[in-house]
């Protein structure tokens, strides 16, 4: 037992080191870079979050069989990735779409049973085949197949309205430009990845091309309001933030230094515990 006592002590002071050292570590690092001067042209694009926002339900759209639907027809019990791109983009949205597949495949949830994805076209000359074809790039990325995945994966096209009312709702700015070619068929957008809980409301940005599995998991655990989540998450949540402005989640220090001083305590009162029991049995038998 006084071994015992030994180990549980080292873990406790281990924990206290490491809350240090993480603290160390977490305020070394820059949380982002400066942003850029945009050109005037590209004014009009960028995100404004809307966090807690509720989506526009009944706003309709054609998914990729050529039924019309509601952007209300995907939210009801599970948590919902959104994205908005344009499928004849050959730049960005590709890349968006395949680093939402990568994250999402890495969460380790199952898409259909877990959450649904939604991908929305900001272009009205999209069509249901465009749709098609962005759907199966993304379900070969994500790799998971069946009536499961098929029926949990959702790309859409529709009428300026409708696109607007999404956008206007998402606080996803986008404006067109010139191609190669001086057509006007181009869009300037930022390169995000959304989260909306099953009732429709806005709940976390993640920005970039490359989705942290982390960050794409707690995103999803968060927009179920925990319905999804394992204890291990719980914890991670504890100990993290999500922060807005930079679009990805933080360490909060704090959380973290309190929950090491909290395993402290928890492992200095099981040594003490168990060194009293064996003086206690040690001088009964005596």
């Amino acid at each position: 037992m006084l071994r015992f006592g030994r180990v549980m002590l080292g873990l406790a002071l281990g924990g206290m080191v490491l809350g240090g050292a993480v603290y160390g570590q977490v305020f070394s690092k820059p949380l982002g870079a400066t942003a850029q001067e945009k050109p005037s042209y590209l004014k009009g694009a960028g995100i404004v979050e809307r966090l807690n926002q509720p989506l526009p339900l009944s706003a309709q759209f054609v998914d990729e069989s050529g039924k019309t639907v509601a952007l209300g027809d995907y939210f009801h019990q599970k948590p919902v990735a959104l994205a908005l791109v344009y499928f004849h983009c050959g730049m960005l949205c590709p890349q968006v779409l395949h680093g939402m597949a990568v994250g999402l495949k890495g969460a380790d949830f199952t898409v259909g049973k877990d959450y649904d994805v939604v991908v929305a076209s900001i272009d009205p000359m999209d069509k249901p085949e465009d749709a098609i074809a962005a759907k199966k790039e993304f379900l070969d990325t994500l790799g998971q197949t069946g009536p499961t995945a098929e029926a949990g994966v959702h790309f859409l096209t529709g009428e300026q309205p409708a696109i607007t009312a999404l956008s206007e709702a998402t606080g996803f700015h986008f404006v067109r430009v010139p191609g190669p070619d001086g057509k006007m068929d181009q869009f300037a957008h930022s390169s995000v990845v959304m989260f909306a809980t099953p009732e429709g409301k806005m709940s976390e940005y993640l920005a970039g091309i490359d989705y942290p599995v982390r960050d794409v998991r707690l995103a999803l655990v968060n927009a179920s309001h925990n319905k999804i989540a394992t204890f291990k998450d719980l914890v991670i949540l504890y100990c993290c933030n999500y922060v807005p402005s930079a679009g990805k989640y933080t360490v909060a220090v704090l959380r973290l230094l309190g929950f090491a001083a909290m395993l402290t305590l928890v492992g200095i009162g099981l040594m003490f515990y168990f060194l009293t029991r064996k003086r206690r049995t040690t001088g009964a038998a005596a």
